[in-house]
Formats: C-alpha cells, structure tokens, sequence
C-alpha cells in the first residue's frame, strides 16, 4: 500500500502541468521597469525587466491573489484563477500615486498652494505618521518632526513647551486653523490638551513668519488644520492603553443635517497610579484627567463658498507631587504636591464673503482658566483671547498671487500675582492688550522656474509704538529633481513672563523683573535645498536646511545669581539660533520605507560683562546634535512594524551653585517598537514597547525631602545651601513600557 501511495505521487509531480503567469505593467507613457508582482498566497515573487514585463512560473493551479507595487505608483490587486498547465497573460496599466506631489499647505503663505510649489519650506505631519507611535497628545506627537523638540520644563507638574531650532517655547506660534489660538497663558498646558482625534495635518514653518501672523512667530509656526467634516470617517475610535496604567481614548462620528455636515469627536485620558520608581518619593509622572470635546460644522453654500464653525471645550485635572499627597493638602505647607485644574473654551470661525473677489473673514476666540496651587504658593490666572481677520485672495494677471489683510488681536489676563497688580501693589489691574495690525503679501511667478515672495506687516502696540515686520523668499526649481529655497524675514514678541515661563509660577524660586521689558526683535534667514531622484528601485528625496537668527532686546531668565531667585531683564548684547537640519526619505519598491533627520544647532547669548569682554552662553535645553528616525516595513497589507525614535546630544541645564548634578545632559536615545494587524472593515489592532532601552535620567529633583526649604538654612546638613528644584530636566522619567491598542474607520 505504501509503494502505490508513493508511487501516485510521483506520477503526480512527473506529470502535473505548472501554470505561468506573465504580462506588461504600464503606465500612460510604456512599460514600467522594476515593479514588483507578488503572489500574496504563497510569497512568490518577480520584478518586471526594463520593457516592463514579468515571467512567473511553476504555479499551482489555484485561486490568487496578485499585488503590484512600486515606490511612486498606487498599489494594485488582481485575483485570477489559475487552471492547471494555463499561460495567463495579466496585462496592468498603474497609475503614479501624486498625493504626495500634490500636498497642499497654507501655512508659508495663508494660501492653499501645493507643497511643492510654496516658496516657504513647509514640513507636514499627518495621523498617519501618529500612528506609528501613538501618543496621548499633540505635544508628544510633533517631537517626531526633526529639529521640533518637546521640552519637559518641570519635574514634578510636567509643563511643556516646544522647541524649534533651540528656541524656547514662547518663539513658537501654535495655531489652530490658522488661528492663534494657543498663546501666553494657555503655552503652559493647552498643548497637552489638543487631542490628535482632531488632527487632519499638521503644518510646520521653521522661521520668521511674523509679517503673516504678527507676535510669538518669531521662530518657527505649528499650525494645526483640523478635520474636514466632508472627509471624515462616519465613524472613528482609538483606544490605547499602557502597562504603567495609562488610558487614552478617541471617539468621532459624522452626520449631516440640510447643508451642514458636522463632526463631533471626544478625547478622554487618564493616568490615576502614582508611580515612584526612582525613590525620591515624588511622582515619576504627572497624575492627569483630562477631556475634550470638539465639534466642527462644514457648511454648503453657492459657488463652494468657505463657511466652517468649530468649538472645543477641555477640561483637565492634574497633579505631581509627594506620593502621600491628596487633594486635602492642596495649597497646605505639610505634604507637596502641585496641583492645576485647567478650564478651557475655544471658538473658531471661518466666511468667505459674497462677493466675486475672493474675501475671507476669520474669527477666534478662547477663555482659559488656570486654578493651581505650587506647593502652598498659588497662581489663580484667566485669560481671554479674541481675533478678528479678513483678507483679500487675489490674482494680478497671470503671475502676480496678492493678499491683503488686516487683523485685530485683544487680549485680556488676569492673575494673582504683581503682574495685573498697580505700582503699590494695592489693587488688582488686569493687563488688556489690543494689538491690530495691517500685512500685505505678493507672490510673482517669474516662470516655470523662478519664484518671488515678498510680505509685509506693521503692528501697533500701545507700549511699544508701531512694529514693522518685512519678509522675502525666493524658490528656484532647475528640474523637478533640485529645489532652492531662501528667505529672510524680521519677527517680534510682545512678553508676558508669568503666563509664558513656568519657572515663574513655581513656589520653588522668587521673580525678579529689573527693568521695563523692551519687545523683543529678531532677524532670520535660512537657505533650503530639496533633492528627489526617482530611481527603478526606490525613491530617495533629501531636504537640508541652514538658519540663522540674531535676537535683539532677548528677554532672559538669570537662574545663576541667587538660587532663590529668577531675575528677568532684556540681554545687554545679543542672542544666536544657527545651524542645519538634514532629513532623508528612501521609499523601495519592497514595502520598506525609511526616514532619518540630523540637527546640529549652536544656540548662545552674548553679553558683555563688567570688564568690557564679550561673555558667550549657551542656551538651556539647546542640544547641539540631535535626531530623528521612523522605519516601516509592511507585509501584505495585513501586518506592519513601525521602529521610531529620537536621540539627543549633551543640553545644557539650568543648575544650583556648587551643583552636583552635571551641567550638561548626557547623549541619550528614546527608541519605539511597535506591531500593527489590519483586518477587514477598518479595523486595526495594535501594539509595541515604548522607551525599548528603558533611558530614564539619573538625577531629577533636588532636595524633594525638603520640599518647603524649612531646613536649607542648617551649615551643617545642608553647607551649599541646596534649594528644591524642579526644573533640571531633560528627558521623562517614564521608562520601558508596553502598550496595547485598537482603532476603527468607518467610511
């Protein structure tokens, strides 16, 4: 019985006829080279030769599944039946996948133009880079732009700001849909509050772009465009939670009514466990509860016309502190914790006019409440912020892009402190700052080629007079290969230290202002150079960028003097924010796509000291090196793994006299893994490892046994007179942590 059964089946392999499969992949100009045909059931696959066509052979007779592929074409998948001894001639015409040609931006230029005809360099960040990483926040999410760094600036609360080519925070204008919507007070923890449920993109300027936008642009824009209702999911939800008890939550649905189409989302997140593993008997990771709600309307109207409304609301309670700490010691000398309920409101809205000529009117406007307690010193602050804009989108024949417009910005804040207090410090003054402003902007297309960009805005201050802002860009573009980009442009900042500086609202050092703060002033340029090569085999596209900003008037925070103390006064020389960024993509055509930046920044002041001599500092939280890199590789569409990371050189820190913690951070690496599986109907499971090679600084707070400095003054315990501080800081003190999730789309 054995010998027949053997010999049946090899009677079947002599005789069984193998089936081909062959054909020409195309596209509208002829044969397509280098494409890749896969046989999803078995992973056999060929490459088609230089005329186009592909040769597989030796196939069972079956049912499959055919895929192919190629970096710079939309994927495509056959299913054919293969019958046995059969010469099947597939024959596929691709299509060249542009999406990523045509990408339009706003951001460079208040225009919708494709990104890759902006005179500005614009970078783009989309929910589907998030979700190679999925974070909580927007904070967390741009630090995978290279040269965008997220900068934890307390130990304890964990305050955040973001730095743009070493710049501190305040430089940074973050925008909602071209709004100003998340400035002064709100800089210090709105950021934590913009779920990436809302993100349809994220556009990013590094530069002056104050002659558009006006105060705070001084360095760099995040301009976040929110979700159209028309494009939207009718459904969406993602959900994510971490082995250190982390829970982070987004939900969306969409639905029309008439000529309105809405979408109305929720983020909910929550991290209850204090967490101490470091010993010092703080919280490793600020205790929060925060929801937000967002709901945006797109309107129809005649012609296409613009009309959108959004409103968002947010609420957050959060605390860090010792671990016994409960909310009955809230603003109490006996155990320390800091403790902030946020309140938050926003408004946004955009018309476009009636008329022939294309007319847009936008508004803002956004209250902000901030009840907080530093250990037993408290900061009770509420701002509101309203804008107006309109312009005017025009074209002046055939080259000529002209925008016109005028803006009115008012702010209102109030607080507890000296800052909204008269001369004598008798009676509360709050600070109400109008700020209008007038900008013009052209853009001349020289030809095919050559591009000219000049701007143009002058603002009023009532403290500082009239502020005028010019900018110039050009682009040239040989080929479609090589792009040139270079600007200038002059930015200004208008400062509120207590709503911009957390080191001035902690009980941990006193604020000293010395003098009348003048505004400050800068002067950037920067020269950018594209290069994409669309070889056979991969798709390699290199962008370099060099700035340079001189700051004038920098307002800046002596941490050095008296250790008790913050003493803020305008810089009696200059500052310097120069460097290059390098970020490289290569697309093959296997599912392999990699993409790596390098910064090197040298970010200083100088001042001249008491004998005439120029003294140079670097800045604090300024790495000189640092990096970025995001590596996918997909398997027939089903699964993926996604590697990110981020690494930085040594920063300087900000640190006691006779400190024993270093002054400068050592190099450190901040690497992610994760596994995503994609089943049918939009529906997603993921999950991975945070933080792979668990980095988590060696020294954070100093002194937290002494937390209300009852004892700094004993000589004998304490001979340097160590104070608690909480802002030497780096790096989170989170370390190695798993993650599971899952998310659904439902078109």
């Amino acid at each position: 019985m054995k010998i027949l059964l053997l010999l049946t089946l090899l009677f079947y392999n002599c005789f069984a006829q193998k089936s081909v499969l062959t054909g020409k992949i195309s596209d509208k100009s002829g044969g397509i080279p280098g494409v890749t045909v896969i046989i999803d059931e078995t992973g056999v696959s060929a490459v088609s030769d230089d005329s186009g066509t592909y040769n597989i052979n030796n196939i069972a007779h079956g049912n499959y599944t055919i895929t192919f592929s190629m970096v710079g074409y939309s994927k495509q998948q056959k299913k054919i039946k293969l019958l046995s001894g059969e010469t099947q001639v597939l024959n596929i015409t691709l299509s060249e996948e542009t999406a990523a040609l045509e990408e339009v931006v706003i951001t460079g230029t208040m225009r919708e133009v494709r990104r890759a005809d902006s005179p500005i360099p614009v970078e783009i960040i989309t929910p589907k880079l998030f979700r190679k990483n999925p974070t909580a926040s927007l904070f967390e999410s741009v630090g995978m732009i290279n040269g965008v760094q997220p900068q934890l600036n307390c130990n304890v609360c964990n305050t955040g700001d973001i730095h743009i080519n070493g710049m501190e925070g305040p430089y940074t204008l973050i925008l909602i849909d071209g709004m100003p919507i998340v400035s002064s007070l709100s800089t210090v923890y709105g950021l934590n509050g913009i779920p990436n449920s809302i993100v349809e993109r994220i556009e990013v300027v590094k530069g002056p772009a104050s002659s558009l936008y006006g105060s705070e642009a001084m360095g760099g824009t995040i301009n976040v465009i929110t979700k159209n209702p028309l494009k939207a999911p009718v459904v969406s939800a993602d959900y994510f939670m971490t082995s250190w008890g982390e829970h982070n939550m987004d939900a969306a649905v969409k639905s029309s009514t008439g000529k309105a189409t809405s979408i109305l989302g929720v983020n909910y997140y929550n991290y209850a466990i204090p967490t101490d593993k470091n010993h010092d008997n703080f919280t490793d990771l600020t205790l929060q509860n925060r929801i937000s709600i967002f709901n945006k309307l797109q309107f129809e109207r005649k012609e296409n016309r613009a009309f959108s409304l959004a409103a968002r609301a947010v609420y957050e309670d959060r605390w860090g502190g010792e671990m016994q700490w409960s909310k009955q010691w809230r603003g109490s000398d006996s155990i320390y914790g800091e403790s902030i309920y946020t309140k938050r409101i926003e408004f946004i809205g955009l018309y476009q006019l009636p008329f022939t000529e294309k007319i847009y009117t936008q508004f803002s406007y956004n209250w902000h409440d901030q009840n907080s307690w530093y250990g037993d010193t408290p900061y009770m602050a509420n701002q509101q912020v309203g804008f107006l804009q309109a312009y005017w989108d025009t074209n002046f024949g055939e080259k000529h892009t002209f925008l016109l417009g005028a803006a009115m910005r008012f702010t209102k804040y109030d607080d507890n402190t000296p800052a909204t207090a008269n001369s004598d410090n008798t009676k509360n003054r709050p600070q109400n700052t109008p700020l209008p402003g007038l900008f013009i902007q052209d853009e001349w297309a020289i030809n095919d080629k050559n591009k000219l960009l000049g701007g143009y805005r002058f603002d009023y201050d009532k403290n500082h007079g009239g502020i005028h802002s010019p900018r110039i860009a050009y682009k040239f573009s040989p080929t479609n290969m090589h792009t040139f980009r270079t600007s200038f442009g002059t930015g200004f900042r208008v400062v509120n230290l207590f709503t911009e500086d957390h080191a001035a609202l902690t009980g941990a050092r006193d604020v000293v202002i010395t003098e009348a703060l003048k505004p400050e002033r800068s002067f950037n340029s920067n020269l950018n150079y594209v290069f994409n090569w669309p070889a056979s085999a991969f798709i390699l596209n290199v962008d370099v960028t060099g700035f340079y900003s001189y700051f004038t008037n920098k307002i800046v925070g002596d941490f050095d003097t008296d250790p008790t103390k913050i003493i803020y006064d305008n810089l009696n020389g200059h500052a310097i924010s120069q460097g290059v960024s390098t970020n490289v993509e290569l697309m093959f055509n296997f599912p392999l796509k990699v993409t790596a930046g390098i910064s090197y920044m040298d970010v200083f002041q100088a001042e001249e000291n008491s004998m005439g001599a120029e003294v140079k500092k670097q800045q604090l939280h300024a790495p000189k090196w640092s990096g970025n890199y995001i590596m996918t590789y997909t398997f027939n569409d089903k699964y993926s793994v996604d590697i990110t990371g981020n690494w930085y050189g040594p920063m300087r820190l900000p640190i006691l006299p006779n400190d024993y913690r270093p002054e400068y951070s050592p190099w450190y690496n901040i690497s992610n893994i994760q596994l995503t599986k994609k089943f049918t109907y939009g529906l997603e499971l993921y999950g991975g490892v945070k933080n792979v090679f668990d980095f988590v600084p060696q020294y954070a707070l100093m002194r937290p046994f002494d937390p209300f400095n009852k004892y700094v003054n004993d000589p004998v315990a304490n001979p340097y007179g160590y104070t608690l501080d909480t802002s030497y800081n780096y790096a989170s003190l989170q370390g190695r942590r798993m993650f599971l999730g899952v998310r659904y789309n439902f078109f």
